[in-house]
């Protein structure tokens, strides 16, 4: 029987062409990124020491545009990579003391809080007057960013970036949360404007709102330069200070293997100090402001330490505030504690590092990342202080925060409360090598003094060391891994701004108002889809 003959399978349809729609679909969402990522960038850049404050207000309203419309978790994305891009190579200076990977998971961590930002901006997009409240939920974000974990990262703030800026004076008004909330504001406000232009977005109407917000932004800084600081009954009043800074044998963490060489260091600065004066080339001045670790050796239990220190202070015939590191009663850890020493008699003041360091100065959890990491090993057991965070020299009333404490805006208030005529800043900033962490403290600096109306002398083992007037200029300054001193006759002050009578007041009102727009953002959304619903 002949085989049956097969008819050959149809061939199966083609499928349809992909619409062009689809195939560039992705498009978009990489502008977004790049959007995000370039626009943290661009914040980055307009930090010191570049004078580029300006770059800031692009670098918001770039981020405006791409989280506006965006589901909470996509913004949520796209803050996470504004902080990448931010805090990547602003927080660089991290790796001269940790290494390339604590650094970058350090970042990693940080951003997340860049992203909760992200996220609630997302959400207010589209309520009137969005801008407003997205910058209040940015402020929201840095007030997270700088308590938790472990008592917070407060570094890179908004205003931290504005020392050059028209916007500085908000300082004295609202402290730097406001200072922040304006800047972002401003550059929120232009990226909305920017957008309802392009996309003509309700109409001529739409217009006026973000650019009623940006103008008033961009007024604030002037507006508050008018607001006086209240009087103090107090004379306002000139002394002469000087900053020694002696410098260290090498940079990095070696430097710290050279305790003794960095003593005499800042001993022989003085004793060039008092030469000089007695010369009649420098003006003798009434205190002496030495840095952070400028004696790691304990002068309360080493005595040649303490000949040391009282050589210094005979020499120069002024009280001396040393930075030193002194061993606690338990053997095992340390306090960072800045010391009057008066000659002849040794320490008659003490204020200890109020909030130290972690992962540095301390390790948390130090078991449980000894699993993961050597470098646990390489950290201090330093334990904090409770001090009132000033002391009297000469007469003069001097407020302390150590290193880092000068970006925490309670620690700096608690100076101020406790009657600062003056801030010194003593810092140890050679670990961090020829990177930008002093310059960025420097300009923390700046801005606390405008937010008190204070001068402000910042001393460091290795640069950059500066004297800064109230109103945040730079009256003198010194070259890294130099030794210097600076003699500068500064102004003491007892006034009170409206920034140091608030406290934190101004950034929980900005707080509350981001969270309850973004509570006012999810209702809005809800209601819209429900409307969506309905229709179907």
């Amino acid at each position: 029987m002949a085989a049956p003959t097969l008819e050959p399978l149809p061939e199966p349809p083609a499928p349809p062409p992909a619409p062009a729609r689809s195939r560039r679909s992705w498009l978009p969402l990489l502008a977004r990124i790049i959007g995000a990522v370039g626009s943290g960038v661009l914040l980055y850049v307009s930090f010191p020491p570049r004078t580029m404050w300006w770059l800031a207000l692009p670098a918001f309203a770039v981020f405006a545009v791409v989280v506006h419309g965006r589901r909470a978790r996509a913004g949520f994305g796209y803050g996470w990579l504004f902080g990448m891009g931010f805090l990547l190579p602003l927080l660089t200076w991290i790796g001269e003391l940790v290494g390339p990977v604590p650094w970058v998971a350090l970042v990693v961590l940080e951003s997340l809080f860049v992203g909760l930002a992200g996220l609630g901006m997302a959400l207010v997009s589209r309520l009137p007057a969005a801008p407003l409240w997205a910058a209040a939920v940015w402020v929201a974000g840095e007030a997270l960013r700088g308590r938790v974990p472990f008592g917070g990262l407060p570094w890179g703030r908004a205003g931290f970036g504005q020392p050059d800026g028209p916007f500085l004076p908000v300082a004295a008004i609202g402290g730097v949360p406001l200072l922040s909330f304006v800047t972002v504001l401003a550059g929120l406000a232009l990226g909305e404007l920017l957008r309802r232009v392009v996309t003509r977005d309700g109409g001529v109407r739409g217009f006026v709102t973000p650019a009623v917000l940006a103008a008033l932004a961009m007024v604030t800084g002037p507006l508050a330069a008018l607001v006086p600081a209240t009087p103090s009954p107090k004379p306002e009043r000139t002394v002469t200070i000087a900053a020694v800074q002696g410098n260290v044998p090498r940079l990095g963490l070696d430097f710290n293997a050279q305790r003794r060489a960095v003593l005499d260091n800042h001993v022989n600065e003085t004793l060039k100090l008092a030469a000089d004066v007695a010369a009649g080339t420098k003006p003798k001045p009434d205190l002496v402001i030495w840095p952070e670790n400028s004696s790691d050796i304990d002068p309360l239990q080493n005595a040649d330490a303490a000949a040391q220190i009282d050589r210094a202070a005979r020499a120069v015939g002024v009280p001396i505030l040393v930075g030193a590191v002194l061993r606690n009663p338990d053997g095992i850890t340390t306090s960072n504690s800045a010391l009057v020493w008066q000659a002849g008699v040794g320490v008659v003041e003490r204020n200890d590092k109020r909030r130290v360091q972690p992962f540095g100065e301390y390790m948390p959890w130090r078991s449980f990342f000894r699993m993961f990491s050597s470098y646990v090993d390489r950290a201090g057991y330093f334990v904090p202080g409770d001090g009132p965070g000033a002391v009297d020299m000469a007469g003069v009333r001097v407020g302390v925060t150590i290193c880092w404490e000068v970006a925490f805006d309670d620690l700096v208030d608690d100076s101020v409360d406790a009657g600062a005529e003056v801030l010194a800043v003593p810092s140890n900033n050679a670990t961090f090598g020829f990177t930008e962490m002093t310059y960025q403290q420097m300009a923390m600096s700046r801005v606390r003094s405008v937010e008190h109306d204070r001068s402000s002398i910042v001393v460091t083992t290795s640069g950059v060391s500066g004297t800064i007037l109230p109103n945040g200029t730079v009256t003198a300054s010194t070259r890294q891994f130099t030794p210097d001193v600076l003699v500068d006759r500064t102004v003491l002050k007892d006034t009170t701004t409206l920034a140091t009578r608030w406290r934190s007041a101004p950034e929980w009102v900005l707080v509350a108002l981001g969270v309850l727009a973004m509570a006012a953002g999810v209702v809005s959304r809800r209601r819209a889809r429900a409307g969506k619903d309905e229709d179907g």
